[in-house]
This record gives structure tokens, sequence and C-alpha cells, in this order.
């Protein structure tokens, strides 16, 4: 590599670059200012990830590092959420972070990190790049989940997920090394070249099975799902609520770019394995939410399920496919960073926070702007017309009956019908039920989020058009 390419490649790179170079500085300003200086580093962290966004915005496409890494259209979309989405986690955090034992300087720091890993997952090109950057954002996150030493759950749930990912990142690995060894490439374009020239072989498609296992670990997609409930539950909420957002929408962005790009020749082979996925994961994050009494744990099972909706819309293979998707993990995230922001208000006037779904009981009664807007949450996630939870499954569906896979949208309806169930359970208690107490009124920071994010459920068939054409112009990055 000389100069010009290093230099280009630094150009197209560059908010990647400034996010690694902000991270070590605020890491040094921690270190120097001692445990302080916590709040500063975060809102410092805020600032380094919304220059990162503006650096984003002005950079072009090509190709950079020989291949490794790419910009195009769909890797700017999907980067400006998953930075969207953890400045949001961050903005929820900074109010909250002594309550939950995560008033220190590493935390947005490691947030910082994993956005980072996010935006090189979303870019990479190259096995190796992929692989280097998933561990950069699982080994941030492992270390997050267990950020509140002084909580046995939190702990637990540090070591549970490391254990899982550590399994996950095995099999990845695995899967790789079998398509290098059958293909004799890592770049996903030479990969797509090799399976169009000399057709696939049964050690290959062993491969692509081990490499989406590995890749689905990560979304929380049925059978690799097993983490995220205890996770969800033991990790800190505001961590919890960073989870929910970012790593998801770059995990998928990730497999959309390496099944469409790299196997796109053996497209057939690769959507069975994801039909069967998303169907699971439907079916299982309706189903095992019914039960659930934790509020945290209910949308771990909810968050499963989302996944296995958007996953209809890559089943697809389509360019409507992608754009369902793309669209589905923008509205996803809103419904959940709001819901969330609900979650950490749920604090009684004693100062101890609660999370049970019985604690919203009568909470029309106690705080009905707070009632209003998660009830408003709760109809989207459902899927509940005219609200923006309703289009984001009906671009994935359609998409599905386009490619004509009808059983694939029918399971994907009715599981949609049995999700309903839980949430509507929500609802019920916060409007019908005598309340159980009175939450302490909600930060100003807690309240923007969750107004802000209601205001956008409800009036997307107003702002639908623009950001429909933003992602319809993601997608034909790969058509």
């Amino acid at each position: 590599m000389n100069a010009d390419i290093l230099v280009a490649s630094l150009h197209l790179s560059l908010p990647e670059v400034t996010l690694a170079i902000g991270a070590l500085a605020l890491l040094m300003i921690g270190v120097f200012t001692g445990e302080r200086s916590s709040g500063l580093v975060t809102w410092l962290a805020i600032a380094l990830l919304v220059v990162a966004g503006v650096l984003l915005a002005n950079t072009g496409d090509g190709v950079a590092y020989n291949g490794a890494f790419v910009a195009d259209p769909f890797a700017r979309f999907m980067k400006m959420l998953t930075l969207f989405a953890s400045i949001v986690a961050l903005f929820l955090s900074a109010g909250q972070a002594k309550i939950f034992g995560l008033d220190r300087f590493e935390y947005p720091v490691l947030v910082v990190l994993a956005t980072l890993g996010m935006l090189l997952m979303i870019s990479a090109n190259d096995m190796m790049s992929l692989y280097m950057a998933l561990e950069l954002q699982s080994l941030a996150a492992y270390v997050v989940a267990a950020m509140n030493r002084d909580d046995l759950r939190s702990t637990e749930a540090g070591l549970k997920y490391f254990v899982l990912g550590a399994l996950s990142s095995g099999m990845l690995l695995y899967g790789m090394s079998l398509v290098y060894g059958f293909t004799g490439h890592t770049g996903f374009v030479e990969i797509a070249a090799a399976l169009t020239a000399d057709g696939r072989s049964l050690g290959l498609v062993f491969g692509l099975v081990f490499v989406l296992a590995g890749v689905a670990f990560k979304i929380s997609a049925v059978p690799f799902h097993m983490w995220t409930p205890d996770v969800y539950e033991g990790a800190p909420t505001p961590v919890t609520a960073f989870f929910a957002g970012a790593p998801k929408i770059a995990a998928i962005a990730m497999l959309v770019r390496v099944v469409i790009t790299a196997f796109e020749p053996i497209q057939l082979d690769w959507q069975q394995i994801i039909v069967f996925i998303s169907i699971a994961s439907m079916v299982l994050g309706s189903f095992a939410a019914i039960g659930q009494k934790n509020l945290k744990r209910l949308m771990a099972y909810s968050s499963i399920g989302h996944m296995g909706y958007a996953l209809v819309g890559l089943s697809a293979g389509s360019m409507a496919g992608v754009r369902g998707v793309v669209l589905y993990m923008l509205i996803y995230m809103v419904m959940t960073l709001g819901t969330f922001a609900c979650i950490l208000a749920m604090r009684r006037k004693e100062g101890h926070h609660v999370e049970q779904v019985d604690d919203l009981a009568g909470l029309s009664q106690t705080n009905p702007f707070m009632a209003v807007v998660l009830t408003i949450l709760m109809f989207s996630l459902a899927g509940i017309p005219p609200l923006a939870g309703f289009f984001a499954k009906y671009f994935v569906f359609m998409a599905a009956i386009e490619a004509k896979l009808y059983a694939l949208a029918v399971i994907g309806v009715l599981a949609s019908v049995v999700g309903a169930y839980y949430y509507l359970r929500v609802i019920k208690l916060m409007w019908f039920d005598e309340p159980a107490g009175e939450f302490a009124r909600p930060s100003g920071s807690l309240k923007l989020v969750y107004g802000l994010s209601g205001l956008f459920i409800v009036g997307y068939v107003i702002v639908g058009g623009p950001i429909g054409a933003a992602a319809e112009a993601a997608a034909r990055t790969f058509f």
C-alpha cells in the first residue's frame, strides 16, 4: 500500500479514525483527572460521537485498505443509525450513572470503543476485518455488561455474555476458515467471484452455516439467543438500553453485507438458513415472552422476535427486502430506546428502581404522559396501524410475498398476533388496574427521549416518505 492509497483510505475511514483517537484521548482525561471526571468524559464522548456523525455525512464512497473496508450509501445510513443509538444510550446514562453504579470514566470510553467496532463491522468487506471489528465491539460489551461490580446480577450477566460470546466467535472463525479453504479468498467480492466461477461445494455450505451461526448470536436470533434474557435482566438498565439498540443495527447490517455481497451466488443456500432462523425467532419471541414478569426480560424476548421479523426482509434477497430491513431497524431502534427510557423512569420516591411488569399498574393515574407514550410504544411494537411499527412489519412482509415466501409471511403475521398479547397486557395494567405506587418525577433527559420517540412513532406517516427514499438509496447499493 503506497502513500496515496493510505491517505485515500484514511479519508474514507475518517469517522472511525476520529473515534479511535478520541477514545484514547478520553481515556487519558479520565486517568489523569480521576473518578470525578465521569460526567465530563460522558459528555465529551457524546460530543465525539456527534463529530463522527458529521464527518460521516461528508465522507464519500469507495474501497479502502486493499478492499478490507468499504464506504457506500448502505454503510453510511446504518452507521448513522448506530451512532444515533449510541448517543441516545449515553445521554440516557448521563443522569442515571450513579444510581446504577456506572459513574466511572471507563464506561463512556468503552461505549465509544464498542461503537467504533460497530462502524467497522458495517464497513467490513473482508472476513478478517469483519472478525477484528466484531471482537473490538464484543470485548468492550462484555466489560460494560459487568460494569457494576457490586451487583451480583451484573457480574453474572457479563460472565454469561463472555462465555457464550467466545463460543460464537469460535464458530464464526471455524466457518471463515472453511470458506477460505474452499474458495481461496477472504474478501467478499473475491468469494462471490470464486463461487460464480466454481460453484458451491458441501464444505463451503458448512462454512456458510458456521458463519451465519456466529453472526446470529450477535443479533440474538434463535437458536443462539440463550444469552439475551439473562444479560438484558442482569446488566444495568442504561447498558441494556445500549445493547438493545446499536449492536443489533450493526450486526444486522453486517449480516446483510455478508449474504448479499459474499454469498450472493448461492442465495438458495443461505436463504433457507435465514428463513429457519427467522421463523424460530418470531415464534419463540412471541410465545416465551407471555409468561415474563420482568420488563427487561420481556424486552429481551421482544427483541428476539423483532430480529426474526427483520430477517423476513433479508430472506427475500431483493432490493425491497433490504430496504425493509433498513427501515425495520430504524423504527425498532426508536421504539426500543423510547421503551427503555420509560423503564429507566420507573423509580420509586424512596429512590430504588423497579422493573417488574406489575409495577406499571395504574400508571395512567399517577403519570398520564408517560402512560400515553408507553401505550403508543407498546401498540407500535405490536404492529398496530397507523403507527410506525405497523409500517416496519408491512415492508418486510411485502418483500417476502414478492419473493413468493408466502408461508414465511403468514407465520410472521400469526406470530405478531400472539406477540400482541403481552404488549396489550402492559397497556391493560397501566389503564385499568389500581396504582401499585407512584414513581418519582422522571428526569428531563428521560422525558425528552421517550417523548420524542412517541412523537416519531405517531408522526411516521408524515415523515415516512423521505426516510423510505433514504432507505431505498441505501438498499440500492447492492443491486
